[in-house]
């Protein structure tokens, strides 16, 4: 029906990581020079978020420059400095006469719990990711760019966590191209919704068992616990499908139910869940189609993620606890 392909094959857009291996934190730039229609929907309680407002549809500005994904808590958020500065010496942005001023929305993951608290993503990492994009090689998934920290199962703690990564998904069907690129750090399970297996998530190290999320918190009901750390899944819907700035929120709004299916429980209040979509705004289709394949793309990106990712800092991977 429709065949896979990379993300890198939907043109007009560039991605770029960078990572501090030893601190366990990244980011991850979409850049689209030619200007993207965007939206955007928040669902999580916790967010942490740059220039969303001027996505909603009521607003004038209509297309963004770049998106970023990034670690580093509310710190992360000094990566959108560098992406700005690298678009600007390229002379993209929106022209305001006197200035070219790039529009770059982003979102952030809190991974300060493994690795190094004290170094996070800033300006120059986020310049590296644009200089990083300029390589059209496969993009590399797991423990890379925002994923780097991304840690999943948080209920119990970092010492039954599981790590999360970034991953990515992406088919054509006729013209129409459309794939996710997708940082997993959920509270939650991350689940295959074809089998219900657990992936990743909370786990026993000592018995080699997962424990269940939804059960936990169900034992907890009365339980005074500190779950303020250590959230929030991000990503970004590419395609060419041709869509306003309010179709491209609807893209974004129905998107979600790819993170309900395969994240349990997904978009708590101490998640800040975030799903931006950009379009070339190229391709003439039923939007129902783009909806439903970009429900399918964020699910199969999410489970890439964990997949992917191997074991950093004392959290187990998929590789290491699932494979036989």
């Amino acid at each position: 029906m429709h065949n896979e392909i990379t993300i890198n094959e939907i043109e007009s857009f560039k991605i770029g990581h960078a990572q501090n291996e030893q601190a366990a934190t990244g980011c991850t730039v979409i850049i689209s020079e030619n200007g993207a229609i965007a939206g955007v929907d928040v669902r999580g309680g916790s967010p942490g978020t740059r220039e969303t407002d001027l996505l909603k549809s009521e607003n004038i500005v209509d297309q963004v420059h770049a998106v970023f994904l990034s670690g580093g808590s509310a710190y992360g958020l000094d990566v959108g400095t560098g992406v700005m500065r690298y678009l600007e010496e390229r002379e993209i942005g929106f022209d305001v006469q006197v200035a070219k001023v790039p529009i770059v929305p982003g979102a952030i993951l809190f991974d300060l719990a493994i690795g190094e608290a004290n170094i996070r993503p800033d300006a120059a990492m986020g310049y590296q990711a644009c200089l990083n994009s300029e390589n059209t090689q496969d993009l590399l998934q797991g423990n890379s760019g925002a994923g780097m920290g991304a840690t999943v199962g948080k209920c119990l703690g970092p010492s039954y966590s599981m790590k999360g990564g970034i991953g990515t998904y992406a088919v054509q069907i006729g013209d129409l191209k459309i794939g996710a690129i997708i940082a997993v750090n959920s509270f939650g399970d991350i689940i295959d919704p074809r089998t219900n297996e657990i992936l990743a998530g909370v786990f026993d190290r000592e018995k080699g068992i997962y424990l269940n999320t939804e059960k936990q918190l169900l034992n907890q009901l009365e339980k005074a616990t500190n779950r303020f750390s250590s959230n929030t899944t991000i990503g970004t819907i590419l395609t060419n499908a041709k869509a306003t700035k309010a179709e491209m929120n609807k893209i974004a709004s129905i998107a979600h139910d790819g993170m309900a299916r395969t994240m349990r429980p997904s978009h708590t209040l101490v998640d800040g869940d975030t799903l931006f979509a950009m379009t070339s705004n190229q391709v003439k289709v039923d939007l129902n189609i783009v909806g439903m394949l970009a429900v399918e793309v964020v699910e199969q990106a999410i489970i890439r993620a964990v997949k992917q990712a191997t074991s950093l800092f004392g959290q187990p991977s998929y590789q290491e606890t699932n494979q036989k």
